[in-house]
């Protein structure tokens, strides 16, 4: 008998994001038999569509703007996200130190240098160490003070070599995982084949990328920085741009002499601002700590109309449903409805992290219907 390999994560096609829609809004109303009848027979005809190799699955502007996209709220407010990050630097530079607070900040859900963070499990692939030294370091930077949601491992399979199932079945037993480090990427690479191609390189960070837009969650991939200088950080990722190219974004941490106890630490990304921290090592405590930031993160300015949602959805009112045409009124603003979802649509991250509303539209037998849920601040889920 056969035996068919289950798969873990799933084969994603070349591009930046595989985001999932949550629901999308039809604009134009039909009745209910024969929109069912209709609703099936282009469910049938797109299936038939994504099995044809020669199809290119694309989306129209007015599809994008009418579908929900569920949120990626940040492990660490502006600093961290959900997707796959590489983490670089020179050897012996602090970066172990450093990856095991950040594991422990955020299964624990306490801030990181004043950076609101949010509570999860973390596991931490800590494979140039053994347990000892965890025991030691860890003792040496938060004493007893223990955590029943950071697991570690000092060794693992190599990717496209089990690594991938070990890692699915781990998230399978920890359904809260918001964080895996893989310290470092040389240990979890295929053995043969050509390491140091764009192709290659391009190629591990890419399997890693679908692992973690499939289940949520974020990767830190611990790497190394070549000798040789630049005057932009990034190209002093070891490797080819392929890493950096695959990944959603980067830190570069770098110090001016090896015995300092400064560092400077670059952060870029798709979802998180372009910054850069300067840290200064307490090597009694044997943390990092946060000394001053280049700029302040950027703000959006308050938008209207979620300054009026948030006035009339609160924790003493807090729940409305109504057609985008009810909720206009509701709200007193001249807009069409129509616009009224799409602006909604495409706010609905930020009305949830940053008011606390959580925003949703789903259609029933009498048409759509919007929900707003007042879910209390969300920096304080940690």
């Amino acid at each position: 008998m056969e035996n068919k390999k289950e798969k873990t994560a799933p084969d994603v096609s070349v591009g930046a994001d595989t985001e999932q829609p949550i629901s999308k809004n039809t604009i134009s109303s039909i009745s209910e038999n024969g929109g069912n009848i209709k609703s099936f027979e282009e469910m049938q005809r797109k299936m038939q569509l994504g099995l044809d190799p020669s199809y290119l699955k694309t989306i129209s502007m007015n599809e994008l703007f009418d579908t929900q996209y569920g949120s990626k709220q940040p492990l660490i407010d502006g600093l961290l996200y959900p997707g796959t990050y590489i983490f670089a630097g020179s050897p012996k530079l602090g970066k172990s130190f450093l990856m095991a607070q950040l594991a422990y900040h955020v299964s624990t859900g306490t801030p990181l240098w004043n950076y609101p963070t949010r509570k999860g499990t973390v596991l931490y692939l800590a494979l140039e160490d053994d347990y000892r030294r965890l025991q030691e370091r860890l003792y040496r930077m938060f004493g007893t003070e223990s955590t029943d949601n950071l697991y570690f491992s000092v060794s693992a399979s190599q990717l496209g070599n089990g690594l991938d199932e070990q890692l699915a079945r781990f998230v399978a037993e920890h359904r809260d995982t918001k964080l895996i480090i893989i310290d470092t990427l040389q240990k979890v690479r295929e053995v043969g084949g050509d390491k140091f191609s764009y192709a290659s390189d391009y190629e591990i960070v890419t399997k890693l990328k679908a692992f973690s837009d499939h289940y949520g969650i974020c990767f830190l991939v611990v790497h190394h920085t070549r000798k040789m200088e630049s005057s932009d950080s990034f190209d002093m990722i070891s490797g080819t741009n392929g890493l950096l190219g695959a990944a959603d974004g980067a830190f570069v941490m770098q110090k001016e002499k090896r015995t300092d106890n400064k560092a400077v630490l670059e952060v870029a990304g798709r979802d998180q601002q372009d910054q850069k921290l300067w840290l200064n090592f307490n090597r009694e405590r044997c943390v990092w700590e946060l000394t001053k930031t280049e700029t302040e993160l950027w703000k959006e300015p308050e938008d209207p109309l979620l300054e009026k949602i948030k006035e009339l959805i609160t924790a003493e009112q807090p729940e409305w449903t109504g057609t985008a045409t009810e909720l206009t009124e509701f709200l007193q603003v001249e807009m069409q409805p129509n616009a009224l979802s799409r602006k909604l649509n495409v706010s609905l991250e930020r009305l949830l992290i940053e008011y606390g509303i959580q925003y949703r539209s789903e259609r029933g037998h009498e048409g759509r219907r919007i929900y707003l849920t007042y879910m209390g601040s969300q920096r304080d889920d940690m």
